[in-house]
């Protein structure tokens, strides 16, 4: 008889379970921002004995430092307190969008440490031209993270559009088919003058996006649709605090849900898609601006509608009323606690969420998503695929601290 049932992993020799026992320790310090021995015993239910030994193993790997005394205000001796080192780990992030490249490094708190940002037409361009670009950009991001003692762990790549096993399998707006995107920009990278070779890997930007916004945001939600309005527009689902990637990794492409079958054509070879009439293109050009304009368009279609202009404000109307009658399916059928608004849609989000917000307070059938309830609203400054992306990295430091230090 067939079992669903996942095979067990073997039994965890003593090894492993420092390894594990590490990363507890690692991912308490991190969690915390600061804290002390105590704190982590406490948190993680190992002896204050064994957190010790755990943590002057990390620290002298540089993942923690010490300093200074806390005083609880009881009996005993102050501790230490600990904190993600500034140095050493890191993790890089590179998004490529349509009009943009941002590479971002971070450190093992995940603060920015490094940020790099170009604008350039992607559109048109040889793929292994761009990821070009892309490496020479990153080249100078980790020319200046070696200044400041950091030592990346690896790249990922924040892509838009479908992307699996290091391939992107479809981008329209990018018009990449079939691009081994992982292996051309490693190569690439290699290239660069003094750049040391790293690992490489790549997820959808849309995604990386709603990870940046669950690790670094406000933290309101666990459970969240997160819409990317860029050229596209992307779409992620957090359920939980995990990401919902889908049987094949494709999981979130909101932006090719038909809003009118017999709609207007769109580069993924369908008709009436969502970012036919919410994208970045659809706005600019409703609202009689350059649609090839970029994030100058953006500026300026936010000046006008903050001015009253009546052809920007119809523009927005329309694309918040098909943004909401898309959202109100998907609230339908994954009952999240919010819909947050990134990408260009942040700033856009005072037009763009009234005429989503009738949508979803008349088509929700929960009665949960009233005019007003707050649950649709934009993301943080935090919310963005570059840091997603450089964290992501970091994520597998913390997961085993043990194994980079070897590598």
């Amino acid at each position: 008889m067939k079992s669903n049932l996942a095979r067990l992993a073997p039994k965890a020799d003593q090894d492993t379970v420092r390894r594990h026992n590490l990363s507890l320790v690692l991912r308490a310090v991190h969690d915390e921002g600061e804290t002390t021995r105590a704190g982590v015993a406490a948190r993680v239910g190992l002896t204050r004995a064994a957190v010790s030994s755990l943590v002057e193993q990390l620290m002298e790997g540089g993942f923690l430092t010490e300093s200074g005394k806390t005083f609880s205000g009881q009996a005993g001796r102050p501790g230490t307190v600990l904190k993600p080192a500034r140095t050493g780990a890191a993790g890089v992030g590179v998004e490529i969008n349509v009009d943009y490249v941002t590479v971002c490094v971070v450190d093992l708190a995940g603060t920015d440490r490094v940020r790099l940002t170009e604008h350039l037409d992607n559109r048109g361009a040889e793929p292994a031209e761009v990821l070009a670009r892309a490496a020479r950009i990153a080249s100078h991001a980790l020319d200046s993270a070696r200044q400041q003692e950091l030592r990346p762990a690896g790249v990922t790549l924040a892509l838009p559009g479908l992307v699996a096993g290091g391939t992107v399998r479809q981008a329209p707006n990018l018009g990449w088919n079939g691009v081994p995107a992982d292996a051309l920009f490693a190569r690439a990278l290699a290239e660069c003058p003094d750049t040391p070779a790293l690992p490489v890997s790549s997820e959808n930007e849309a995604n990386l996006a709603a990870l940046a916004e669950l690790w670094f945001g406000p933290g309101e939600a666990r459970t969240f649709l997160y819409l990317s309005g860029e050229i596209g527009v992307g779409g992620a689902l957090v359920l939980d605090g995990e990401l919902l990637r889908g049987a094949h990794g494709f999981a979130g492409e909101i932006g090719h849900v038909p809003v009118d079958p017999a709609g207007p054509a769109c580069r993924c070879g369908a008709r009436g898609c969502l970012e036919q009439y919410a994208g970045q293109s659809a706005l600019l050009r409703g609202a009689g601006i350059d649609e090839d304009a970029g994030a100058a368009g953006v500026a300026e279609l936010e000046r006008r509608a903050r001015a009253g202009d009546e052809r920007v404000l119809a523009a927005l109307g329309t694309a918040g009323l098909m943004l909401g009658r898309v959202l109100a399916g998907a609230v339908n059928l994954v009952d999240p606690e919010a819909v947050v608004l990134g990408g260009v849609y942040r700033a856009l989000a005072p037009w763009l969420a009234p005429p989503a917000e009738a949508e979803l307070a008349t088509r929700v059938v929960s009665g949960l998503w009233p005019r007003d309830s707050g649950r649709l609203h934009a993301s943080s400054l935090a919310g963005d695929a570059a840091r997603g992306a450089a964290a992501l990295v970091v994520e597998a430091v913390l997961d085993d601290p043990a194994g980079w230090a070897e590598g």
